[in-house]
């Protein structure tokens, strides 16, 4: 399977891929990151085909990869339809993409726009988005079959997460609101063929 890893970071999600056995290309914006995440391959023992450069135009041909995934991204992007349009256009047909990004309505997007206020860097630019932003997002890049999983509902303090944590998974069946991390998934519409056209 042919993964892109989107804003990789410094490689752990990629480098876990291509130990699972999968063909993994990783992009940041950081030249920073991406030689720290070819540390992280090389020390691993596995290839990784690492690029730095922009989520908003990336640098793959059209339909080439089985999956595309990212974390944490589109929160730091300016133009997030872009973004998707490009994730979706590097997709083959019927390829998956999963987004993990920082929900919107909680205490930990709270405490990080309060950050923001205070002169933080890294937050005062980010934009955290809700269970509806993401699914219209995804539907507008034609992207189809999207759900939103939340997780990480309790409070931005260890013991709450010592306490919480094993009762997580509950709330994240039922709602996304108040969740600091939210999966989305979604599948590219597949090519209509004579043999696949509806009559």
């Amino acid at each position: 399977m042919r993964i892109l890893d989107v804003g990789c970071g410094d490689g752990v999600l990629a480098t876990r891929l291509a130990q699972d056995g999968a063909r993994v290309a990783g992009l940041d914006t950081s030249a920073d990151m991406i030689a720290a995440a070819r540390r992280r391959a090389e020390a691993a023992g596995v290839e990784i085909d690492l690029v730095e450069g922009d989520a908003g135009g990336l640098p793959f041909p059209a339909g080439h990869y089985d999956c595309v995934v990212s974390v944490a991204t589109l929160c730091f992007v300016d133009d997030p339809r872009s973004t998707i349009r490009e994730m979706t256009r590097v997709l083959k047909p019927g390829g998956r993409l999963f987004l993990g990004e920082l929900g919107r309505w909680n205490l930990w997007a709270a405490q990080r726009r309060v950050k923001g206020w205070l002169g933080s860097k890294r937050w005062s630019g980010a934009h955290f988005r809700s269970r509806g932003n993401l699914i219209d997002i995804a539907t507008e890049a034609r992207l189809t079959d999207a759900t939103v999983t939340g997780t990480v509902f309790y409070p931005p303090f260890g013991w709450a997460a010592k306490v919480m944590a094993p009762i997580d998974p509950w709330f994240g069946r039922w709602t996304t609101l108040g969740a600091a991390f939210l999966v989305v998934s979604a599948t590219k519409i597949p090519k209509i063929t004579p043999e696949t056209e509806p009559s």
